[in-house]
């Protein structure tokens, strides 16, 4: 039997905790280890610096800190997923997301494919190119936004994920965006859209709106991967992003994404 806590202790530890809740986080594990003190759940924890409801006078570097800090919590939490049935199927490894913890939009899409499960990033591909084209179209860098998907693990042969498998997976990108808090999501594509926003609707009806999801506005548009198969469309996806450029006070370059 471990040894009770201090008062002292106990409280840093209920303090901590009430962060991580506060981000939406609260699965935590006991690593099991002959040197590892009573609670061990403490040293799989960063060191908050102070309680997520008391955040908005922080500095926009320790804002992203403490962000990177509970992202990285997350994907600790994934671990070598096995949740689902695509550990089985194939894919290499979890793709997380990535991007600015601080960013004020995030992309989110369906589920990787070959070259994203080869190199553990989100849309590094030929759909990935497009998308930080248009991304640059809305005066922007990949690096200002942060990109993930519905699910984190390739389905074989890039098939469109099944259902049970987005509702194991998504989860962990509700906590994700509970982190970042963008001020807009665009969700790139049906699967994701469909997902996000719990309808079953056409492409067609589900673009042009912005809804509320959780807070926080969100816009669909077609996946990246889509208007590769269908260039016709592009125009209509950017009126998508000139509606999320005129939300979020975006100019675009010149000559952007004709």
């Amino acid at each position: 039997m471990p040894e009770a806590l201090d008062p002292q202790t106990r409280k840093a530890l209920a303090e901590r905790l009430r962060y991580y809740n506060d981000l939406g986080i609260y699965d935590f594990y006991r690593r099991a280890s002959q040197d590892a003190p009573a609670v061990a759940v403490e040293q799989t924890i960063p060191e908050p610096t102070e309680s997520a409801s008391q955040m908005p006078r922080a500095t926009a570097s320790s804002t992203t800190t403490d962000r990177s800090a509970a992202l990285r919590v997350i994907r600790e939490e994934i671990g070598d997923c096995t949740r689902c049935r695509l550990h089985k199927q194939g894919r290499k490894q979890i793709v997380f997301g990535v991007g600015n913890p601080n960013a004020e939009l995030m992309f989110i899409g369906e589920a990787p494919g070959a070259d994203e499960d080869e190199q553990g990033e989100p849309f590094v591909g030929r759909a990935g190119q497009l998308l930080n084209n248009m991304i640059k179209a809305m005066g922007l860098a990949r690096e200002d936004v942060y990109i993930a998907n519905i699910i984190k693990c390739r389905p074989p042969g890039n098939r469109t994920p099944e259902r049970d498998e987005c509702e194991t997976c998504s989860p962990f990108l509700m906590q994700q965006i509970k982190v970042i808090s963008p001020k807009a999501i665009v969700a790139l594509g049906a699967v994701a859209a469909k997902t996000l926003l719990a309808v079953n609707a056409p492409m067609l009806e589900l673009r042009g709106h912005w809804y509320d999801f959780r807070g926080t506005k969100l816009a669909v548009t077609y996946h990246p991967a889509f208007l590769l198969r269908d260039p016709r469309q592009k125009k209509e996806t950017w009126k998508d992003l000139q509606m999320v450029m005129k939300e979020l006070g975006l100019k675009a370059p010149e000559k952007a994404a004709e």
